[in-house]
């Protein structure tokens, strides 16, 4: 089994009156390659004629987004023509590579009615050969998405990847595998990973035991490389997520909303985006 490292608390980070937890970056773990970033929006319950979601329109290169909706809508609109509203047991895939600009907002409908709202957001890095590929997004609904039972009491949502019985509903342009998995209280599950491969461990609700070590809800769970295998027990009814990849082992460098492997990769972004490169934004 993985041995692991280290747990990684999520910070209290909110926006405006949106409930935020990010768990990755802290001042405990930088990224895990290639998964850089992640913010747990909620849960929360909106009020009815309410301003919904806070993201206008905002620039991105260099990297993608994963966005699961665990309750409540996104609607996604972009500078490439992509626009859609996902609802709950929904997920959007963005790979922003060469650069877009879009906006992640509520819908009209949750804006007037309101209800409960919890989402996560998963920055995922490109390798360095596919950071100027064009700009694409998948919107996909709950019924979209594969599911499978990995083991009693187990269900898995598969995005990416294999998992089980169920192969996920998005082709990205690396192999970066992701779900969720929603696990009745005691049950169990063995996953096998290969130990060369990083593994993304967030316990979004609940708490389980892995490899021996119990990790509570808002944790990252940071593992070694030096096995192949997860043992999962859920203590309580639980979601997690996760995913897994081989490590890009490439220079990382962030700059505001883009993420390339060099600081001049950065500055000509910035000069890219203000010269109109990014598309035209029509909201």
């Amino acid at each position: 089994m993985r041995t692991v490292i280290q747990k990684h608390q999520a910070v209290n980070a909110p926006i405006a009156d949106l409930v935020t937890y990010r768990a990755i970056p802290t001042p405990s773990v930088e990224y895990i390659d290639p998964f850089l970033f992640l913010n747990h929006h909620g849960p929360q319950v909106y009020r009815a004629n309410n301003r919904g979601l806070p993201f206008g329109p905002h620039p991105h290169r260099g990297f993608e987004t994963v966005t699961f909706i665990l309750e409540g809508d996104i609607l996604h609109k972009d500078s490439s023509g992509h626009e859609s509203v996902i609802k709950a047991g929904g997920i959007q895939w963005m790979t922003a590579g060469s650069g877009l600009i879009h906006a992640e907002v509520s819908s009209n409908e949750f804006k007037k009615t309101g209800g409960p709202l919890e989402i996560l957001q998963l920055w995922v890095n490109l390798p360095a050969k596919y950071k100027m590929t064009a700009p694409r997004y998948l919107g996909l609904q709950a019924p979209e998405i594969p599911t499978a039972e990995l083991a009693a009491g187990v269900t898995v949502h598969a995005v990416s990847g294999t998992w089980g019985e169920a192969t996920g509903a998005v082709q990205p342009l690396a192999d970066v595998a992701l779900a969720w998995l929603d696990l009745a209280e005691g049950a169990t599950a063995t996953l096998p990973i290969a130990a060369s491969r990083s593994i993304f461990f967030y316990v979004v609700r609940g708490s389980v035991r892995v490899n021996g070590t119990e990790a509570f809800a808002r944790e990252l769970v940071e593992f070694d490389h030096d096995g192949d295998e997860l043992a999962i027990e859920a203590l309580i009814d639980s979601v997690l997520l996760l995913g897994h990849a081989e490590p890009f082992a490439e220079p990382v460098v962030s700059g505001g909303p883009f993420v390339m492997n060099t600081e001049a990769e950065i500055e000509q972004a910035y000069a890219d985006y203000q010269q109109g490169k990014f598309g035209r934004w029509n909201g």
